[in-house]
């Protein structure tokens, strides 16, 4: 879905601690090139990939034939950041600043929510089109505020000696409260090739029970499987990762049809999709906790 980082911690560890040879699989690590991992899985080019609970939910709508197989972090744990000297307390503080992302409608509509509920206009904000941009960088010039993972950007924060005022998604709008990010497979391997999806996860699931169990250890691993990231923020953020990636979850990738629903129709109610599409076949908790 994107560049390592420690989403992602548990893949590695099961790749580096034999837990996917141990089921007889070999594994390949990619990042998405051609096409974006919902594509990628969808046509089989990739058997599994790393997704979002807004992208699955599109891409049904669409009918791309993926699943999601388990949730890698229990809460949504991203939110709007903004540098302490910008004064950005709520959103409603949002008035007048400049908003810097990818561009994307579910963006504007986001933003929108939120400073609706908190007395504000939306188009009282400038929506920079910003892209992958360093936060930090962008922070200095064009941008008071962007939407970020606390597990990560936050935590940079803290390392580069920066003060940052932070928003939590969901403070203002339990609708948003999704699972973000998500392991995705396709239609085909869900329902007639599930022993390989058991295995797959089997090795996946410990891979994650591990990296909550170690975080320090499971660090060491992605440092080393990704030398171009930042060890003390890959140690920092496995630590702040270990407490949520399963959270208040009976296990680990648990998902609930609730959560799938609830955000369904907040895309519906701010017209960002035009018609729904059945949820319960938009994921299954089949293959965690074996």
């Amino acid at each position: 879905d994107w560049t390592p980082n420690t989403n992602h911690t548990g893949l590695y560890v099961a790749d580096a601690l034999g837990y996917f040879k141990a089921e007889g699989l070999e594994v390949k690590i990619l990042q998405p090139a051609g096409g974006t991992a919902e594509q990628l899985v969808a046509t089989g080019k990739a058997q599994f990939g790393i997704s979002y609970q807004e992208s699955v939910t599109f891409a049904r709508i669409q009918s791309l034939p993926i699943v999601s197989i388990a949730a890698i972090i229990q809460h949504n744990t991203s939110g709007f950041a903004a540098l302490k000297s910008k004064g950005i307390k709520r959103p409603k503080d949002w008035a007048g600043k400049n908003y810097g992302g990818w561009g994307s409608p579910v963006e504007e509509a986001t933003l929108k929510a939120l400073i609706e509920k908190d007395g504000g206009k939306v188009d009282s904000i400038n929506i920079l089109t910003t892209g992958s941009a360093d936060f930090f960088q962008s922070s200095k010039s064009s941008v008071d505020f962007a939407w970020v993972y606390e597990g990560w950007t936050n935590i940079e924060a803290k390392l580069k000696g920066f003060e940052i005022d932070y928003i939590p998604l969901n403070k203002y709008e339990k609708a948003l409260d999704y699972y973000t990010p998500v392991i995705i497979t396709n239609e085909k391997i869900a329902t007639k090739d599930k022993d390989l999806a058991k295995k797959f996860m089997k090795a996946v699931s410990k891979g994650y029970d591990y990296a909550i169990k170690n975080p320090e250890k499971s660090a060491e691993i992605l440092s080393k499987a990704a030398p171009e990231l930042n060890k003390k923020l890959v140690l920092e953020s496995s630590k702040f990762l270990a407490k949520k990636y399963k959270d208040d979850a009976k296990v680990w990738g648990e998902q609930k049809e609730t959560v799938w629903v609830n955000y369904q129709n907040w895309l519906f109610n701010n017209k960002l999709i035009d018609k729904k599409t059945d949820m319960k076949k938009a994921f299954t908790n089949e293959f965690i906790g074996k």
